[in-house]
């Protein structure tokens, strides 16, 4: 299928797996502006990240002199006890060898080359060309980079059949009204019909989707509402410490969830969470983070309470029967860097209520 909407960037895919990977500066072999707004995020989460600046005199004759140049400075500015070396649609014309130039700079820090650019379809591709260079430098087993393969397989068959990538063109929205939802909710869980609450979000946009559950039970601690997490400790390093992390506070404030996947498997877990619904056989649900990923067979008869970041993500969920869908507005940029779990915009109207 051609999208006609934008879709996410190999490249920035590349950049968030390298910080998932505990590497300190990655390095941009290409212009300077390549990717600026998702670099710039990403040093809030403590990762530096640096550019070569290619410019019209490097498309021509090469860059390799730029990049050896640039890793070397960063060996010698940060001290850094990993590095990675990210490809770009320029360097990828002009047939640059980053492993070359990474050999050819002198440098002692273990530094990995992902041959990436833009032109994928799907952004995964960033994601698994790091894995596959993280895997070959020892940093992952291949136990771990086949579990990633399968994980990034599942999350592209979810968006493919129900998310933002399922049709060609899809409008963008700002959601449901918030606090006509916040009313309609507290009034289930207030007439003591069973619910559930689910988070089943990516990676650190559990920061903040983790509040939607907490405000709930803020609001309603003795509904009969049964809350999970994909907050399983699997993955990689920054992934599996967002994990420890968010259930730790969660349960510090109150919550006692039940653990259905990790942040890593939002994509695979929709089967699971969807037969522990029909288990639990709730009146309502609040889903948070990728609601999506549970097939519609689970939610039928359900009045469902369904908050993505995604605002081409509002009208697909709808024609899959969700009746309240919420969009938190820049919550990634929100998230980014954080260690503790931020206040979301509904869990905030939520808790107006009161």
């Amino acid at each position: 299928m051609k999208y006609m909407h934008p879709r996410p960037s190999s490249i920035v895919a590349a950049l968030y797996t390298a910080r998932d990977l505990k590497v300190d500066v990655a390095i941009l072999h290409g212009p300077s502006g390549c990717s600026f707004k998702h670099a710039r995020l990403l040093e809030e989460d403590g990762m530096r990240v640096l550019t070569t600046s290619l410019a019209d005199n490097e498309f021509i004759f090469g860059g390799q002199k730029a990049l050896e140049d640039v890793l070397r400075y960063a060996e010698d500015k940060f001290s850094p006890d990993r590095m990675a070396v990210i490809g770009t649609c320029v360097a990828m014309i002009i047939g640059e060898d980053l492993q070359s130039a990474i050999g050819g700079a002198g440098i002692k820090t273990p530094t990995i080359a992902v041959d990436i650019h833009a032109g994928y379809i799907e952004n995964i591709a960033g994601v698994l060309s790091t894995l596959e260079a993280a895997e070959q430098a020892g940093w992952i087993t291949m136990e771990e980079l086949d579990r990633q393969r399968f994980m990034m397989g599942k999350a592209t068959e979810v968006e493919r059949l129900r998310g933002a990538a399922c049709q060609s063109y899809i409008e963008p929205s700002r959601g449901d009204l918030k606090h006509k939802a916040a009313e309609r909710l507290l009034e289930l869980a207030r007439s003591g019909k069973r619910g559930v609450a689910i988070l089943n979000a990516k990676k650190e946009t559990a920061y903040m989707f983790a509040d939607e559950l907490i405000a709930l039970h803020d609001v309603c601690p003795g509904a009969d509402i049964t809350y999970i997490v994909n907050l399983d400790q699997r993955g990689l390093p920054k992934t599996r410490l967002d994990a420890e992390i968010i259930l730790r506070e969660m349960t510090a404030r109150g919550v006692k969830p039940e653990l259905i996947g990790a942040l890593d498997e939002y994509g695979a877990n929709g089967n699971n969470l969807g037969k522990r619904i029909l288990e639990i056989a709730p009146v309502f649900a609040l889903i948070a983070g990728v609601p999506h990923a549970i097939p519609q067979e689970y939610t039928q008869g359900i009045e469902c309470f369904s908050i993505t970041n995604g605002p081409r993500q509002v009208a697909p969920l709808h024609a899959l029967g969700h009746e309240h869908v919420m969009v938190e507005i820049d919550l990634h940029p929100k998230t980014l860097g954080v260690r503790n779990i931020v206040e979301s915009e509904f869990g905030a109207v939520l808790r107006s209520l009161v």
